[in-house]
């Protein structure tokens, strides 16, 4: 008869082959909480809960809540991290799977990083996959290896704080008594217990931001507790790196030689992709360990897994870098504050520039009641320079505009690098490098009233217009194209200028080339060093100070050597084309030209040593007084009072959606912001030293207590809680096969009171997922407290 089945085929006079089956190995659940909870490597927003799985008796020691885990998940294997383990399941038993293998011999992410992710990821609207993808570094078995026998007492990072560390902190607090009004409270907090938060407007001079944060960081650790200070760049990364080795006697973490190939230091590094991922998960494995527990770096550093009370800091909260680039697009700044709330630590965002969001949370001068409490904000102490140091610290800076060039008779009204400037450079050179800081070298376009130069800005929302230029028609150098505002979406027809009253635009090219061969007919024979990322030469680390020029765009300024290596300052800093920021479209122009400027300027040298300082062209004047006097409070105080009027962040909430134009529409729909119980918000007129009547709650939707306004207007007004939609352009990277999902692509802004920030993330997580789980086309994105709403 024959076999159904097909029989391999053998050589004569040898026996056939018999198929071997192996029994099904028995696997045995564990005796005690056999159901672990698992949060699996899955990014999509409707799967972003816990799955359960069983665990076999022999792995059951291994299975810790922490520890990584491979599992099946829809036919594939997949990593995940065990959240919890129980005794039962919701799950029918015979729908259980065991997990295939424990990855890590002790518990990568810790009880208080759980609760952590828990909190970051309800507070940005993502899901715990999304935060631990950002968190949690690529696992690298050698590393695991390495980690057993620093368990094993192999070799152990050691403290190494003794005399030399306990005199640096006393010097360095002498020194922050000196020169901070408020300096005292910051070290009761650092020292103590329970949370507070701080914001620090840092003193000027080069370098001075990382030593007062170096001593405060020092005060940390010899009070018991971690520190986690995150900065905008690597360059500051080893600007305080290097402050902290030499100053406060800190040791890196670094390979230990008298230990037999072990590690061992007192602050760590941890960087995204700027590290190698085995010394990236070498850091976060010796930080979540507890053998060093200090971390600096850039945004990555916000993840860092610390245990208990801890400083958490963040340098230049304005910068851009802060915000992350993948779902669900925390904000470092945010992410510090909650972490520290969680863990009854210290809070401190150190800036030159006063940002925004720290203006507000310190609105009210030690009132905590003027400040509603959000998952990412709420009151924080200002700690101020002490005004007669302040004085003697910062360079004497003088506005060179055309009131003060005809004030002073100067013939050169107009020209880029006026007479007046190039007297003042001129003698600074006899003694050392003098810095010139001009725009970005990429080009930018924007509207202004051809009469008086204002930046053209819409009636309705204030947002900078745009010229609207359809792809099949060219319009060469004109103005025939339509014009629109590029918050709210809003055409602008009939638009006059509220200055001057005029009715004609004309297109602003912003822009830097030529800077070098301008300099060199003004100043011959003096050397020029050119310092930008668009340059052939890049980013110039450092300088000799010897006379000579350095022209840099903003970020990319030359750090100033003696000749014996210690830290130096320039003589003089011209910032150039002042002009470009009153042309900046974004929602913190005024703040970021501020914030770059100063950052200048604190590489001048003092007054007391004949350091000048110098902004050339025209500018808004709040700007120029708060460099000129040095405090970042005129502006912040004037942003807030603006936002107040116009309903923009941090005032109110806001939140970015954007998409294909149906999917985005159908999600403001349902989050309640096109005709639901969110299609207001009402905003105050004044914000500031008004003291404020009635309690939370009261005559206002957004629980936002209502203050009495100027004598004109009304004390509150009622706004639409959503601009736009206005067109996007499709992403870069886009291919044919999302070119249908991303057609007619648009952004909405949703602002709601802050109060309802909380309910804003949920009701939107919950819109994304329902359109990811039903597989509705088209793309569908949001984003909670934007850098910019453009």
């Amino acid at each position: 008869m024959t076999s159904p089945h097909a029989e391999q085929l053998t050589f004569d006079g040898f026996a056939t082959p018999r198929r071997r089956r192996r029994a099904p190995e028995e696997k045995i659940p564990a005796a005690e909480n056999p159901v672990v909870r698992v949060v699996l490597d899955v990014q999509a927003t409707h799967l972003g809960r816990t799955f359960d799985y069983l665990v076999e008796e022999r792995q059951s020691d291994q299975a810790v809540p922490g520890a990584m885990v491979r599992v099946r998940f829809g036919g594939q294997r997949v990593n995940g991290i065990i959240w919890d383990r129980v005794a039962s399941s919701e799950t029918p038993a015979s729908s259980l799977r065991y997990i295939e293998r424990v990855l890590t011999p002790s518990p990568l992410v810790s009880a208080s990083m759980r609760e952590d992710i828990t909190l970051i990821a309800d507070a940005y609207g993502g899901t715990r996959a999304n935060i631990l993808r950002l968190a949690v570094p690529a696992r690298v078995a050698r590393i695991d290896k390495e980690q057993q026998l620093a368990a094993s007492g192999l070799w152990q990072g050691h403290e190494r704080f003794g005399e030399p560390q306990s005199k640096a902190l006393a010097d360095g607090l002498a020194a922050l008594r000196r020169s901070y009004d408020g300096a005292e409270r910051l070290h009761a907090a650092i020292e103590g217990r329970g949370f507070a938060s701080f914001v620090v407007d840092a003193m000027p001079g080069a370098l001075r931001w990382a030593r007062d944060l170096a001593y405060m960081i020092l005060d940390a650790l010899l009070a018991g507790k971690s520190a986690v200070i995150v900065l905008p760049t690597a360059r500051e990364v080893d600007d305080l790196a290097g402050v902290l080795a030499g100053d406060c006697g800190l040791r890196r973490f670094a390979p230990d030689h008298a230990t037999h190939g072990g590690y061992s230091g007192d602050f760590a590094v941890l960087e995204g992709s700027a590290m190698p991922p085995a010394e990236r998960y070498r850091a976060y494995l010796a930080v979540s360990t507890g053998q060093v527990r200090c971390v600096i770096g850039a945004r990555s550093a916000m993840y860092a897994p610390v245990e208990g009370p801890a400083l958490f800091a963040i340098v230049d909260d304005l910068a851009y870098q802060n915000m992350d680039g993948f779902m669900p697009y925390p904000n470092a700044r945010g992410v510090l504050r909650l972490r520290a709330k969680a863990h009854g630590g210290v809070f401190v965002a150190l800036a030159n520039a006063r940002s925004p969001i720290s203006q507000w949370e310190t609105n009210g001068d030690g009132d905590p009641s003027v400040v509603r409490e959000t998952p990412t904000s709420g009151f924080s102490s200002p700690v101020r320079p002490l005004p007669a140091v302040l004085k003697e610290s910062s360079p004497w800076i003088r506005w060179l505009n055309r009131d003060e060039l005809a004030r002073l008779a100067d013939p050169s009204i107009g020209a880029r690098v006026p007479h007046t400037a190039v007297r003042i450079l001129t003698e600074a050179l006899r003694s050392g490098p003098v810095l010139l800081s001009i725009p970005a070298d990429g080009i930018a376009q924007a509207l202004s009233c051809a009469r008086c130069h204002r930046q053209a800005r819409c009636a309705r929302c204030t947002g900078p217009l745009e010229q609207v230029v359809e792809q099949s028609v060219k319009h060469p150098g004109g103005m025939s194209g339509g014009i629109r505002c590029r918050w709210c979406g809003a055409a602008a027809v009939n638009w006059t200028c509220p200055g001057c009253h005029g009715d004609r635009l004309r297109v602003v090219r912003v822009g830097a080339a030529g800077t070098a061969q301008e300099l060199a007919g003004l100043f011959r024979g003096v050397p020029i060093v050119m310092s930008s990322r668009s340059q052939p030469r890049g980013i110039i680390a450092s300088i000799v100070a010897t006379p000579q020029i350095v022209i840099a765009t903003p970020g990319c300024e030359p750090r100033v050597l003696q000749t014996d290596g210690k830290p130096g300052e320039y003589r003089a800093v011209a910032i150039l084309d002042a002009w470009t920021s009153l042309y900046a479209p974004g929602v913190d122009a005024r703040c970021d030209a501020l914030s770059s400027w100063m950052r200048s300027m604190t590489l001048c040298a003092p007054r007391s040593r004949g350091g000048q300082g110098l902004l050339i062209g025209e500018t808004d004047p709040v700007i120029a007084r708060s460099l000129m006097l040095w405090n970042p409070t005129l502006l912040a105080g004037r942003e807030i009072e603006e936002r107040a009027q116009t309903g923009l962040p941090p005032v109110v909430a806001a939140a970015c959606v954007w998409g294909r134009r149906d999917a985005v529409m159908k999600a403001l729909s349902e989050v309640g912001v096109l005709d639901g119980d969110w299609a207001n918000v009402t905003v105050r007129n004044v914000i500031g030293d008004d003291e404020p009547t009635g309690d939370p709650g009261d005559g206002s939707p957004d629980g936002t207590a209502m203050t009495d306004g100027p004598l004109d207007m009304p004390a509150t007004v009622d706004l639409p809680a959503v601009l736009g939609p206005v067109p996007i352009p499709q992403p870069a990277t886009i291919n044919a096969r999302e070119l249908e999902d991303t057609a007619d692509r648009v952004k909405a802004v949703i602002r709601v009171g802050q109060p309802r920030r909380a309910e804003l993330a949920i009701r939107l997580r919950a819109v994304v997922a329902r359109h990811v789980a039903s597989r509705t086309p088209g793309e569908l994105r949001f984003r909670l407290d934007p850098k910019d709403l453009i």
